[in-house]
């Protein structure tokens, strides 16, 4: 593996960041526009976190038979179309169906990605280099929201998702002619059943006690705070009177507390350990969300969002490093299911914290995910040692 594998893949990793974090600041605008309360213009957000979830099941095996580099090329190709149908949505239907196929579509880019990092790189380093890539996706997180929430204001939304169809067009392109995607061969030896093989391998998965208790507490990690994550700028609009672009520009921090997180990675790790580092991770985030209930001036939410970014990222990229390791006999599998599962999580996290939007009861949700997200980084941090160890 070379350091234009890890850019090139780093680049793709960004624009589909990007792409699904690029509505979070759209939902009161998408309100007015399209006449409907903001829990349900979140909707969006959900169909597409759930196609991201759901598809994560085909591309397991199809990663393994195809070659994953090959999927995220072809993926970043058609994502660039798709971005093209979104900027052409007339309505909230047409733009619901259209994220939706992006969010099937686009699915496949970073989990694959890390699949192919854990099949390229031991496990003794491979938390570092996971950090770079994580940068590159922390990096498209804060493009995301700040463009979204730029555009929505001054350029007008759709403007967000022509950038993309251009973004996601040059990293297909780019990775086209790489020697990861022209060195792959593909192997004689591969079954074709891969459906039935697939389904029988998922089940063994799901049988070892390790892989159920990561896959738990990824479903709670998205349920918690990635669902939290997509109305934070709703709140930061109402509680504290900012613009869209002002929202849009606050959640940089977010990826401001990411980007701190994996340059200090390789020596936090040394220092503290997995452990240590999810238990701060669970910590920070329910210190910052308590922040943003708190706080009366903007300076407090401001600090909020880069306490959660830190938090967040710190807690993700423990429980990340352990789905590569749980079931290493075969990776692509397991790496697809985590993210199946962490996606739909989220989707569930959405649709729940959505009728607290529509309830008024955001404040008191917000309350109860900032409790979750401590316990879960506890229970992560007790799953490290059996993770390293590859006990299954």
């Amino acid at each position: 593996m070379t350091g234009r594998d890890i850019r090139l893949l780093g680049l793709v990793a960004f624009a589909s960041m990007a792409s699904m974090r690029v509505c979070d600041p759209m939902l009161v605008q998408w309100a007015t526009e399209f006449d409907v309360s903001q829990g349900q213009a979140s909707h969006v957000i959900a169909v597409f976190a759930i196609a991201y979830g759901v598809m994560q099941l085909v591309y397991g095996p199809l990663g393994q038979r195809l070659g994953n580099i090959r999927l995220v090329t072809w993926a970043a190709g058609i994502s660039a179309v798709l971005s093209v149908l979104t900027l052409l949505s007339s309505g909230l239907e047409a733009l619901t169906w259209v994220r939706t196929a992006m969010g099937a579509i686009a699915a496949c880019i970073i989990p694959l990605s890390m699949a192919w990092i854990g099949d390229k790189v031991g496990y003794e380093e491979r938390q570092q280099t996971l950090a770079r890539l994580m940068s590159a996706t922390v990096t498209g997180l804060m493009a995301g929201q700040w463009f979204g929430g730029f555009a929505a204001q001054y350029l007008g939304w759709r403007w967000a998702f022509a950038a993309l169809a251009v973004l996601f067009a040059s990293s297909a392109f780019l990775l086209f002619r790489s020697a990861m995607y022209q060195g792959y061969q593909p192997q004689s030896d591969k079954p074709t059943n891969t459906a039935a093989m697939y389904l029988q391998e998922t089940l063994q998965l799901l049988q070892q006690t390790i892989v159920q208790k990561i896959l738990l507490l990824t479903l709670l990690e998205g349920a918690l705070a990635f669902g939290a994550m997509v109305f934070v700028p709703s709140m930061l609009i109402k509680d504290f009177g900012l613009s869209a672009s002002s929202a849009g520009a606050a959640m940089l921090l977010y990826g401001v507390g990411g980007l701190m997180y994996s340059q200090f990675a390789k020596h936090w790790l040394k220092q503290y350990g997995e452990a240590g580092l999810a238990r701060a991770g669970g910590g920070l985030i329910a210190s910052g969300l308590v922040i943003l209930l708190w706080s009366a001036h903007t300076a407090g939410a401001l600090l909020a969002c880069l306490v959660t970014g830190l938090g967040l990222y710190m807690l993700h990229n423990v429980l990340q490093t352990q789905a590569t390791q749980m079931a290493p006999h075969n990776r692509s599998t397991a790496v697809t299911l985590f993210a199946s599962v962490l996606f739909l999580g989220q989707s569930l996290g959405v649709v729940i914290l959505s009728k607290c939007l529509d309830l008024g009861m955001l404040s008191p949700a917000f309350a109860a995910v900032a409790v979750g997200i401590a316990w879960v980084g506890l229970f992560v941090a007790k799953q490290s040692p059996s993770v390293a160890s590859g006990i299954n």
